[in-house]
């Protein structure tokens, strides 16, 4: 046949591309959940990084506690008080043989012209833990803040057996001539921290451990 008188065939068309493929749906969700797990990860280690950290980079930082009142031993606007007023919770709940021994030494010093104040005796378990926490903020370091404030379980302050007096001066004069009292200084960087020891007046106090650290009180 002649290709001029051959019957006309339009050239076939091509099979158009067929679109990229989609991954399946439940991969997509596979992969979202995997990311959110990430982020939530990285989130909770970034925050727990920043409170171990501190806002300084020293101590964690501990939740305040609620305010101590006179009723916890706390002494009103911090004013001293007197070793004979039964009023103040902090005095009237000491151990007795240690509040006779107290006042005792209160007549003697005050007859030398030495006044003696109470600026801390008895304390509740609440008051002393508000302590502790309030020296971990200050020191910065359990370590540090033991050698000042026990905790509630082993203060000598929370079962009365202790008291803190004041002034300095009237402290180291009481230091110095508190053992026929059977007032005893207890540790060498509290000059202030007495506690009763029944044996001082005839055996003398006996020698101070270096801070509260190395004992079971404070």
């Amino acid at each position: 046949m002649d290709a001029r008188t051959a019957p006309f065939s339009p050239p076939s068309t091509p099979p158009a591309p067929s679109a990229p493929g989609r991954p399946p749906r439940r991969r997509l969700r596979v992969v979202a959940g995997l990311v959110t797990v990430v982020v939530a990860l990285v989130v909770i280690l970034l925050v727990a990084k920043g409170l171990a950290a501190g806002p300084t980079g020293g101590a964690v930082p501990l939740p305040v506690p609620t305010e101590p009142t006179a009723e916890d031993g706390r002494l009103p606007d911090g004013e001293p008080a007197s070793p004979f007023d039964d009023s103040v919770p902090t005095v009237a709940r000491l151990d007795p043989a240690l509040l006779a021994a107290l006042r005792e030494a209160a007549t003697a010093v005050e007859a030398d012209g030495r006044p003696l104040h109470v600026t801390s005796g008895w304390r509740s378990a609440e008051y002393q833990r508000w302590l502790q926490e309030d020296a971990l903020r200050t020191y910065g370091s359990a370590e540090e803040a033991s050698r000042w404030v026990g905790s509630p379980e082993t203060s000598a302050h929370v079962t009365g057996d202790a008291v803190d007096i004041g002034p300095y001066a009237t402290a180291e004069w009481l230091s110095r001539r508190g053992a026929p009292f059977g007032l005893c200084q207890v540790y060498a960087n509290e000059v202030w921290h007495f506690e009763l020891r029944p044996e001082a007046p005839v055996e003398g106090c006996p020698e101070m451990v270096e801070d509260a650290s190395a004992v079971t009180g404070s």
